[in-house]
Formats: C-alpha cells, structure tokens, sequence
C-alpha cells in the first residue's frame, strides 16, 4: 500500500489545502504505480503543535516560518 505522511504546522493549512496535497500525492502514486494504486493509497497529514519541531538545531514556529526570507 503506497503511504505518505505530510507534517505541517498547525494552523497552516485550511481544508482545501489538505485537500490537495491528498489528492496530489494519491495522483502522484497511481502516475508511478498505475490505477491499481489508488484505492490503496494512504495519505497523512499530519498537524505539528506550533514550537513542537525545528531544523538545523533551532526550534520553529508558525509566525517565524510566514516571516518574509530575510527577515
């Protein structure tokens, strides 16, 4: 069974947005995998609490990943 977990910040995405990335992660597989994947593929996305992962040894949060690049 093709899996793919998404995380993202809480709050970041509304409905529509976790909408699409299942639909485009499902379409994803059954273009590698044929039709025969899509009824078995499983997508998770998942919702971090804000503060609750980090890159590069530093803590993230939701305010700090919509601030512009430079800032």
């Amino acid at each position: 069974m093709p899996f793919a977990n998404f995380k993202v910040p809480a709050g970041s995405l509304d409905e529509k947005q976790k909408q699409e990335i299942v639909t485009r992660a499902t379409e994803l597989y059954v273009d590698m995998y044929g039709e025969r994947a899509r009824a078995n593929t499983m997508v998770l996305v998942e919702e971090v609490t804000d503060g609750g992962w980090g890159i590069g040894g530093n803590v993230l949060t939701l305010a700090m990943l919509q601030q512009p690049p430079g800032d």
